[in-house]
């Protein structure tokens, strides 16, 4: 990514109106319009549709199989973020997987405060199944508030003794909103994505008052035996560093199959970039040879 195009991709994401701090109705309709920012390529088809009582939409690149899905579960701090904000991302996974993606439009806080996402997750995922697509042929990914919400789901998937998905990604997973994690500190400076600020605003309207340290909010926290295999992707300049790789230690710890992945120089979610950044297409491809390869 070259120096004149990170800045105007961290200038569209940063701007405020007249230097003031945008309200959060603001915030939700700027990353939205990363639809527009970033368009899905010609013969993806985006179809609206409810799995399991939860809206949301169907990606699908153009050969994409229809018989095998990825439940995808957006990023934005469990505040921000939509289908369409991330459906040019939720592309590119469906033609580097070869698989139907459906997007869902989890509750957000803090209008709908921690459980309701997981249990949106897991409703829609039951909603899979329901619809005769076998655990086998099922996975779920997500990234940052969307990572760690993907590692929630799995454990209350396994709690709930659902049959659980053949493979889950999560890219830059918030997996500790209590923000013990070293790199929380240490790299608050490198990563121009996130910030600490930001992340405990963020917490704070997701809990409404809960425990930073519920394995549902912060799966760091988790018993993760039982989980399938992993993919989990992180940049070295991210704040949420710490998050990734105590997920990957704890999951392998537990005897879960993990792949880790750290990415040198890249930030936040450097996936949404994709369509600039070479080192975004790159890890993309990566997760459709990830999931191609465990998906019956």
């Amino acid at each position: 990514m070259s120096v004149q195009d990170r800045q105007a991709v961290l200038a569209f994401l940063s701007q405020n109106p007249e230097g003031e701090t945008p309200s959060l109705a603001d915030q939700r309709a700027r990353l939205d319009s990363l639809a527009q920012f970033f368009p899905v390529p010609d013969g993806v088809e985006v179809e609206p549709a409810t799995v399991g009582g939860v809206t949301g939409e169907w990606v699908r690149a153009r050969r994409a199989r229809r018989d095998a899905a990825l439940l995808y579960l957006h990023g934005g701090g469990y505040l921000l973020g939509s289908p369409a904000s991330h459906r040019h991302l939720a592309a590119a996974i469906s033609e580097a997987a070869g698989i139907s993606v459906f997007s869902a439009d989890y509750r957000l806080a803090p209008e709908h405060p921690f459980p309701a996402a997981v249990d949106d997750a897991v409703a829609a995922y039951r909603g899979l199944l329901e619809s005769g697509i076998p655990a086998s042929k099922l996975a779920i990914a997500g990234d940052s508030a969307g990572g760690g919400l993907t590692i929630a789901t799995l454990v209350a998937l396994r709690d709930k003794k659902i049959a659980i998905p053949a493979a889950a990604v999560a890219l830059s997973p918030w997996a500790d909103l209590s923000g013990s994690g070293e790199s929380h500190v240490s790299r608050a400076a490198r990563d121009p994505m996130v910030g600490l600020e930001g992340l405990r605003g963020m917490a704070a309207g997701y809990l409404n008052g809960g425990d930073a340290r519920s394995p549902l909010a912060s799966p760091l926290f988790a018993e993760l035996k039982g989980l399938p295999p992993l993919l989990i992707q992180v940049g070295t300049e991210e704040v949420l560093h710490s998050d990734a790789m105590g997920l990957a230690a704890k999951a392998e710890a537990a005897g879960v199959e993990v792949s880790f992945e750290s990415w040198g120089g890249m930030m936040h979610v450097w996936h949404v970039f994709h369509p600039i950044l070479s080192e975004g297409r790159d890890a993309i491809a990566r997760i459709g040879t990830f999931l191609s390869g465990r998906i019956a």
